[in-house]
């Protein structure tokens, strides 16, 4: 073997060496996994480049001449420096596993169950199912809105209602947006909605609180003792729970007819696995149906993220709250799916609003989708049969322990039993790790899901018997014996369910595995290319984020466990609450909302419920900018407040002139103000202090919309603004991944005088009970087991790194701005000629040559890309915010798209395109298009699909044409097409 040569190196290399090996290690101890480098897209000699663009020789002059000085935080950002990753993990490993796991039989809603692994791998741990946005955009989101459309169909088909929509927050505010509907029916004119006492608790307080603020008179109450004949005129509605929350499982026909006889409509919040063997609510009579679909394959999660069920009769399709995705066309006629009847959303309605639903749970309801999918109509009816036979095995070994079973001969899954001291059989329990509900001083209650096995099943029936024995072999051989179900014959289910071809051909591993990266395909995500839509902060989500979601610490713990069990959790949730409050320089917080607009909600809910306490219960009023989020004036017309619209001023600003008229003519019923900073224009307004200072001078307070944080993080915070509350959306600027729609959380922070009236819980004590409003949603952390990632990410970035972030996010967004001002007019800059961190693009001066905003998103799509916000808050426009993730590359890779869509505009400026069938107003192409055989078009396929070289080695393709949107209005189908459908379009 030859000997190897010898290399020499020169002294300055090895000198080199040396400095690049110890360098950037000052501490030889400490990890290299940091994280703000990761987070960050451009670093370095990029960074420099971008700068020269801009025209300014480093970050700090960029900061200078774009937030004003007046607001600049006076110190850095209180919060230790970032953890490497693995020592994150670690640490976070080590905090929750205080928490104890014990096998949870609460119920009230919430029960284990089995997610099938294909679907948790594949979905839920997926990034390009998780970092989807909402489907606006539908022509590159086919694949979450044929699944979506799949859950509305399940939920349909159990309900036995014919409209359903895409899912909603949780079944507590499911129900209240149920009270509403029917309030609405009614007209508006009967404020007197019944409740049935034996609904869960968290869903009877969710409607009060909903209810206060529109003056609906809530009756909790035996809804089979209500004279509903002698209250015609005052009834809207009526709530019942079925099963309901001791178990029992009640006809509630008769009642249907009563209430519909005395003018009212009926909800019915039920169980989905429930109804596989018990008789739809719309078979007697229902008109609406709603409630919880965790138990289809989402983890407990401590109360969430679960996807809530919704439907409805027909009359009511213009009512129901939240997303539909129904069945329209594209321009060359095939089958798409979209978002529809939008007009019915709170973005449109805005202050005529009855509900501020904008965040839904699209992750969670598309894990629900595919749990159908996956075990079809036979396999779920057999797990709802086993969990009732299991249940059938308990009650008969309770009956022999000699206790008396409240619900006996009527129940599903839950027994409500009667016992000496409830006291005792927990602490029984408790020895055994096993979680039972106390409804009583002398009852417990027991709910068994499809995770009980035998050894379970002995356990519980040793609770009962005097000496501990459990012969549940014995005991299943006497139920066997009797194969009758345990509920009244008339309510057992005849009609099938989930008969249509997508519940039964995907049941092997395989192909359903198949099925999910099939949808997959079709949707552009953040694995794609950047997602640059203004005031959605599109960031990245992070895998070490990621991580511990689906750890069972997090995703095994019922909301209600008791206290002791959830330390771990308790932990990290207050250090999640104290970050929060530094970051935005308040003095408490709140995780119970989960979205942004729920946050809303509970911020102005707690400063009228402040105003009142100070005897001014009279203030009313909330001024909102023109340039507001929709969800802003419905948020306020939830609350019980009158909207007074204050303009902006041409330069974007908020008019001072005008706040300050306002303010002075509504000063004795003034409430509040609702501020988004930076504003909704993407500028760090030099008057926004001045504003606060304006309402505080009337006896107002000041709502701050936190929708654009991600440009205050380390340079201001909304408390040293001169805001008193404001909420976060943990979904853009803290991390979470948007989902496709959700989920999301929108947790406030506020100043201490309003701290006593932060939402409360009637299961969970949340302190400041005594002041506080109700709750906001049904568990008393919202989404608990997604804050996890927001910690993670704090904790990673450290206050130095997310200061970084915040400088990196308006440097991105300046940079961008800076090259397309040639050849674009930017919309609503500074005095400096600087935007915060995002930006409008004005795409009105090409209207009279035929172009719109929505041609220049389309064309996007045949870029590979994700279009911007269209048409706000400036109808014609497109709103661009990069955040700091996205590297100086893809930044311009969006840019060149941008400027050669510009180039296609002019084409069509100058005649050389003509300006009704161009390239633009064709758009998007999809490979069905590219492929077919006759090509008509004035323009060649090449210019088309491959506009700049990059796009044949790498290229999205969207699934369907341009989508028909009034054809979908026009003609609702929310379920999915029958296969004849199918068949007919193949055929065509």
């Amino acid at each position: 073997m030859a000997a190897r040569a010898k290399i020499t190196l020169p002294s300055q290399a090895i000198a080199m060496v040396r400095f690049a090996s110890t360098k950037s290690n000052k501490n030889v101890f400490a990890g290299l996994d940091t994280f703000p480098r990761r987070h960050n897209g451009s670093t370095g000699a990029d960074v420099d480049l971008m700068l020269k663009q801009v025209g300014v020789k480093d970050i700090d002059e960029l900061l200078a001449k774009t937030i004003p000085s007046k607001i600049r935080s006076p110190k850095a950002l209180a919060i230790s420096e970032g953890l490497p990753e693995r020592e994150l993990l670690e640490r976070l490993k080590s905090m929750i596993s205080k928490n104890k796991i014990n096998r949870s039989f609460i119920g009230t809603g919430y029960t284990d169950t089995v997610v099938p692994n294909v679907i948790l791998r594949n979905v839920l741990e997926n990034p390009a199912w998780y970092t989807q946005y909402t489907p606006y955009q539908p022509e590159i989101a086919q694949g979450r809105l044929e699944s979506l459309l799949n859950y509305q169909t399940m939920v349909s088909d159990m309900t036995g209602l014919p409209i359903a929509n895409a899912s909603l927050l949780d079944e507590g505010t499911a129900a209240a947006e149920a009270m509403l509907m029917t309030w609405q029916a009614g007209n508006r004119k009967k404020n007197t909605f019944v409740v049935d006492q034996n609904c869960h608790p968290q869903t009877i307080a969710c409607l009060k609180t909903r209810a206060e603020s529109f003056n609906i008179n809530v009756i909790v109450t035996d809804i089979f003792g209500f004279k509903f004949e002698d209250h015609k005129k005052q009834v809207c509605g009526v709530l019942v729970q079925y099963p309901n929350t001791q178990g029992k499982v009640e006809d509630y026909e008769a009642l249907t007819s009563t209430v519909h006889a005395a003018g009212g409509q009926v909800a019915v919040a039920t169980d989905l696995m429930a109804l596989t063997l018990l008789k739809a609510p719309g078979e007697f009579g229902a008109d609406i149906a709603l409630g919880n679909a965790q138990r289809f394959g989402v983890p407990l999660g401590f109360g969430g993220p679960h996807a809530a069920f919704f439907a409805c009769k027909e009359e009511h399709k213009r009512r129901i709250p939240g997303r539909i995705v129904g069945v329209s066309r594209d321009v060359d006629g095939n089958q798409a799916y979209r978002l529809a009847l939008q007009t019915r959303e709170q973005h449109i309605r805005r202050e005529k609003a009855t509900s501020n639903i904008c965040t839904a749970q699209a992750l969670l309801a598309n894990m629900s989708a595919m749990y159908a999918v996956y075990h079809g109509p036979q396999g779920i009816k057999d797990i709802a049969q086993r969990i009732h036979n299991l249940t059938q095995i308990l009650a008969e070994g309770v009956r022999q322990s000699g206790h008396t079973i409240a619900n006996d001969g009527a129940f599903f899954d839950t027994l409500a039993i009667k016992v000496d001291s409830a006291t005792a059989v927990n602490e029984k329990a408790l020895a055994k790790g096993i979680n039972l509900r106390t409804l009583s001083p002398q009852s417990v209650s027991i709910t068994l899901d499809e995770t009980v096995t035998k050894k379970d099943v002995a356990d519980l029936v040793s609770l009962f018997t005097k000496d501990g024995s459990a012969q549940v072999e014995a005991i299943a051989a006497k139920v066997a014996a009797d194969a009758s179900a345990a509920f009244p014959a008339q309510l057992h289910r005849s009609s099938a369910i989930l008969q249509h071809p997508i519940f039964n051909q995907y049941h092997s591993e395989t192909e359903m595995l198949r099925y999910i990266h099939h949808l997959q395909s079709k949707d552009l995500s953040l694995v794609h290319a950047m997602i640059p839509l203004g005031s959605c902060t599109m960031k990245l989500n992070a895998t070490t984020e990621m991580i511990p979601v689906t750890w069972p610490e997090f995703g095994n713990i019922h909301p209600f466990a008791p206290v002791e069990q959830t330390e771990g959790y308790r932990l990290m949730l207050d250090e999640l609450d104290k970050d929060l409050q530094e970051i935005t320089g308040f003095d408490a917080c709140s995780l119970q909302p989960n979205s942004g607009a729920q946050g809303e909600y509970a911020g102005l809910r707690a400063i009228r419920a402040f105003q009142a306490a100070q005897g001014e219960g009279h203030r009313n009023v909330c001024l909102i900018p023109i340039s507001a989020h929709g969800t802003n004036p419905a948020s306020a017309a939830m609350a019980g407040m009158d909207v007074v619209i204050v303009k902006c001023d041409a330069e974007g600003n908020l008019d001072m002139a005008d706040l300050k008229a306002k303010a002075e003519k509504h000063k004795d019923r003034l409430s509040a103000v609702m501020i988004t900073y930076p504003s909704t224009f993407g500028m760090f307004e030099n008057g926004v202090s001045e504003a606060c200072e304006v309402v505080h001078g009337f006896g107002g307070q000041v709502y701050m919309d936190g929708a654009n944080l991600n440009a205050q993080i380390g340079l201001t915070k909304p408390g040293e603004i001169g805001a008193d509350v404001c909420h976060m959306n943990l979904h853009k600027t803290f991390c979470i991944p948007h989902g496709g729609g959700g989920p999301g959380m929108g947790p406030i922070a506020c100043k201490s005088h309003l701290a006593p009236f932060l939402p409360s819980h009637p299961v969970i004590k949340m302190g400041g009970e005594s002041e506080a409003v109700g709750p906001i949603s049904a568990a008393p952390y919202g989404s608990a087991s997604i804050l996890p990632i927001s910690w993670a990410y704090i904790k990673l970035m450290g206050g130095e790194g997310l200061t970084q972030a915040t400088k990196m996010a308006i440097l991105n967004a300046n940079y961008m701005a800076s090259r397309l001002a040639s050849h674009y007019e930017i919309l609503f800059t500074n005095e400096n000629g600087m935007c915060g961190h995002e930006f409008i693009v004005d795409i009105r001066p090409f209207g009279e040559h035929g172009i719109e905003a929505i041609d220049v998103a389309k064309r996007l799509q045949d870029y590979g890309f994700h279009s911007p916000t269209m048409s706000w808050p400036v109808t014609n426009t497109l709103m661009i915010e990069p955040t700091e993730s996205e590297s100086k590359h893809e930044l311009d890779r969006f840019c060149d798209a941008m400027i050669g869509i510009r180039a296609e505009i002019q084409q069509v400026i100058d005649g050389e395109a003509p300006q009704k069938n161009n390239v633009l107003n064709n758009a998007p192409h999809s490979l069905q298009t590219m492929m077919a055989d006759a090509w008509d078009r004035p323009y060649s396929r090449e210019k088309a699909a491959f506009p700049v070289p990059g796009l044949r080695e790498r290229k999205f393709w969207p699934t369907v044409g341009r989508v028909d949107d009034a054809y979908g209005d026009r003609n609702l189908m929310c379920t999915c097409p029958s296969p004849e459908e199918y068949l007919d379009e193949e055929s065509n």
